[in-house]
């Protein structure tokens, strides 16, 4: 009797671990690592970008509640403050610039670790003007650190121009 049970539990056994690897194989196929980095890619890009289109009236020229925010509404919360942002002119205006030209690297991925590192400052920046959001703040820094360790991927125009490098001068083989 004792005999039949341990058989019985080791084909039961046997059977999860195989759906288990079936399912972990179907995981793998669909969670690609290049295609993971590209999702990254575009889920980075499209607060930010959405965020510096409605700062700009025109071509170089920032709206008017652009500027208003950073000068009168917008704080830095740091320790004794909050405390105005330094030149807010020249604030809303770079970050409404980063907030165009990053987004748009990051979905071709050229320069992506370069770009993910300045989201990480800007979502850092963000974090000190509007405390709060912390939830939605952490996302954006983990998709950036992520981009930031494991690079952009095969589907980017990083790993393209890789190929066009000399050997001695070669990208990571991880990107």
């Amino acid at each position: 009797m004792s005999t039949e049970r341990t058989v019985g539990e080791r084909d039961a056994r046997t059977s999860i671990a195989s759906v288990v690897d079936r399912i972990n194989g179907i995981i793998r196929a669909i969670a690609q690592p290049s295609l993971t980095q590209l999702a990254l890619r575009l889920a980075l890009a499209v607060p930010f970008w959405r965020s510096g289109v409605n700062k700009w009236d025109g071509f170089l020229q920032l709206k008017d509640t652009a500027v208003y925010l950073f000068s009168s509404e917008f704080k830095l919360h740091l320790p004794g403050g909050p405390y105005p942002f330094p030149a807010p002119e020249v604030a809303a205006f770079a970050s409404g610039a980063a907030e165009i030209v990053l987004p748009i690297l990051l979905v071709f991925g050229l320069a992506t670790r370069m770009s993910a590192l300045g989201l990480l400052i800007m979502t850092i920046v963000v974090q000190l003007t509007v405390p709060d959001g912390w939830p939605v703040h952490v996302t954006w820094a983990a998709m950036a650190l992520g981009l930031m360790a494991w690079g952009p991927g095969r589907l980017s125009a990083d790993h393209v121009l890789t190929m066009f490098r000399p050997k001695s001068q070669s990208a990571p083989t991880h990107l």
